[in-house]
C-alpha cells in the first residue's frame, strides 16, 4: 500500500542521505589516483581504510541521532536502524570496487552487483509474496550487500594481497587523503541533499500516502541511472589517464561518451512518458496518482545523463572544486524550490523541484567544458545531441497514437524499432558505427 510504501522509502532516504559521511570521497580520490600510479595503491588503500572506519561508524551515529530529532515514529526508526546495516556493508563495497576501478579491472564490479542485485530481488520478492514485512524487506537489501562486499573484498586481496587490508595510520597519508578527498566529499554532500530532501519535505508537509506516491514515481526515474553510472566506471580512470597525456583524445573521450549516454537517455525518457500510466500501475492500480509525478520527474534523467561525462572530465582533471560549487548551487536551488513548491502543489512540486535544478547544474557543467578542452565546440555537441532527442520525440509520438491499437506493451519494441530508424535516417551512426556493428556481426 502507498503508506507502507512511503515508510520504507523514508527509511532508505535517511540513510542515504548520510552514507556519505562513511565515503567522503574517499573512494573517488582512491580510484583516480590508483589509475594515474598504480606503485602507490598499498599505501594509499590501506590509509583509506582506517579512514573508513572511523567516518562508517560516525556515519552509522548521526543517522539515528538525526532519525530521533525529526521525530519519526518508532516503526520508521527502526527501519532506519536496520537500514543502517546497509550503509555500513555499502561504504565498504563501494570503497572495494573503487580500487578495482583503479586498476580498471570493472568486472569483478559486475559480477558482484548483478549477483547482489539478484540475491536482493529473490529474497525480496519471497517476503513480498509469503510474508510482506518491511523489516524483512529492509534486510533484502542487507543480503543483497553482503554479497557485494565479499565479492569486492575477495577480488581486491587477490588483486593487492591480503595485507593491504591491514589499517594503516600514516599521518601525512591521512592527511592529504582528506584534503584531497574534502572537494568530492562536499559535492557527495550536495548530491545527497538535493536528491532526498524532497523525501524529508513531503514526510513533513504532506500524507505518508503522498510520500509512497512519489516514490513509485521516483524509483522508475533514478533506478535508470545505473546506465550511466556503469559507463561512467569505466569513463572516469580512463579519462584521469588522458588528462595530462593526450587531449586530443580526451576530447574524443568525452564527445563520444556524451553521444552514447544520449543515445541510452532518449528511449528511455520519452518511452516512459508515453507509458507511465501503465508502468505505474504495475505496484498497484491505487498508484495511478503516482502518472503525472513520473511524467513530469522522467526528464530529468536526460541532463542527469548529459552531466555524467562532464563530472567525470572536471573530476578526473582535478577540477573538482568547479563541480562542487555547481553542485552546490544546484543543493541550494534545489532545496528552496521543494520548500516553495511542495506545501502549494504537493508531490508534483518535488518533481518540478528537480527538472529544474538537474537543469542548471547540466547547463553550468556544459559551459566549464572549455576549462579542461579549450577548443572544445559547445555548437558540434548540440548538433550532435539534437537528431537523439529529435528522433526520440518521433518515437513518443507515434507510441502515444499506437498504444491503444497495440497495447503498451507491444508498443515497446515497435517504439523501438521506430527510434532506430530514425536514428539511421538521421544520420546518428556514422559510418564508423555501421563498420562496427558489421564487425561485429561477423564475428558472431
Amino acid at each position: 500500500m502507498p503508506e507502507q510504501t512511503g515508510q520504507y522509502f523514508l527509511a532508505i532516504s535517511i540513510t542515504s542521505i548520510f552514507s556519505v559521511i562513511a565515503d567522503f570521497g574517499i573512494t573517488s580520490v582512491i580510484t583516480r589516483e590508483i589509475a594515474k600510479d598504480e606503485m602507490q595503491a598499498r599505501s594509499l588503500v590501506s590509509n583509506a581504510i582506517s579512514l573508513k572506519i572511523i567516518l562508517t561508524i560516525t556515519a552509522v551515529a548521526v543517522t539515528l541521532i538525526a532519525s530521533y530529532f525529526l521525530h519519526y515514529g518508532s516503526t520508521i526508526q527502526f527501519l532506519i536502524f536496520l537500514a543502517s546495516l546497509v550503509l555500513v556493508l555499502d561504504a565498504f563495497q563501494v570503497f572495494f570496487y573503487g580500487i578495482l576501478r583503479g586498476f580498471q579491472s570493472l568486472e569483478f564490479e559486475s559480477l558482484g552487483v548483478f549477483v547482489g542485485m539478484l540475491t536482493t530481488a529473490l529474497f525480496g520478492g519471497f517476503i513480498l509474496w509469503f510474508y510482506p514485512s518491511l523489516p524483512l524487506l529492509v534486510v533484502a537489501l542487507v543480503l543483497g550487500s553482503f554479497v557485494n562486499v565479499i565479492v569486492s573484498l575477495i577480488h581486491v586481496a587477490r588483486h593487492m594481497g591480503w595485507n593491504v587490508l591491514i589499517p594503516s595510520l600514516n599521518k601525512k597519508d591521512l592527511s592529504w587523503l582528506l584534503k584531497a578527498a574534502f572537494p568530492f566529499a562536499l559535492a557527495a554532500i550536495f548530491v545527497k541533499i538535493y536528491s532526498y530532501v524532497d523525501t524529508i519535505f513531503i514526510s513533513k508537509f504532506l500524507d505518508p500516502a503522498s510520500l509512497g506516491f512519489y516514490a513509485i514515481a521516483y524509483k522508475f526515474t533514478y533506478a535508470f541511472q545505473f546506465l550511466p553510472m556503469a559507463f561512467v566506471a569505466a569513463l572516469y580512470p580512463g579519462m584521469s589517464a588522458l588528462v595530462d597525456k593526450d587531449p586530443n583524445a580526451l576530447e574524443a573521450v568525452l564527445s563520444r561518451s556524451m553521444w552514447y549516454v544520449a543515445v541510452i537517455s532518449a528511449p528511455i525518457v520519452f518511452g516512459l512518458y508515453a507509458i507511465a500510466s501503465e508502468v505505474v500501475q504495475l505496484a498497484g492500480p491505487e498508484y495511478v496518482s503516482a502518472t503525472v509525478v513520473l511524467q513530469v520527474l522522467i526528464f530529468v534523467l536526460i541532463p542527469i545523463f548529459l552531466d555524467f561525462p562532464i563530472g567525470s572530465l572536471l573530476n578526473a582533471s582535478n577540477r573538482q572544486s568547479i563541480k562542487t560549487t555547481i553542485m552546490g548551487v544546484t543543493m541550494i536551488i534545489n532545496v528552496f524550490l521543494n520548500a516553495i513548491l511542495i506545501p502549494r502543489i504537493g508531490i508534483i512540486g518535488a518533481a518540478y523541484a528537480s527538472l529544474f535544478s538537474f537543469l542548471f547544474m547540466f547547463l553550468v557543467g556544459f559551459y566549464f567544458i572549455r576549462s579542461v578542452i579549450p577548443n572544445f565546440s559547445h555548437w558540434g555537441l548540440l548538433k550532435t545531441l539534437l537528431p537523439i532527442y529529435t528522433s526520440g520525440i518521433i518515437m513518443l509520438m507515434a507510441v502515444l497514437i499506437l498504444k491503444p491499437i497495440l497495447g503498451w506493451i507491444f508498443v515497446i519494441p515497435v517504439g523501438g524499432v521506430i527510434y532506430l530508424f530514425f536514428l539511421l535516417f538521421l544520420g546518428v551512426f556514422t559510418e564508423s558505427d555501421k563498420s562496427f556493428f558489421k564487425f561485429k556481426r561477423h564475428r558472431v
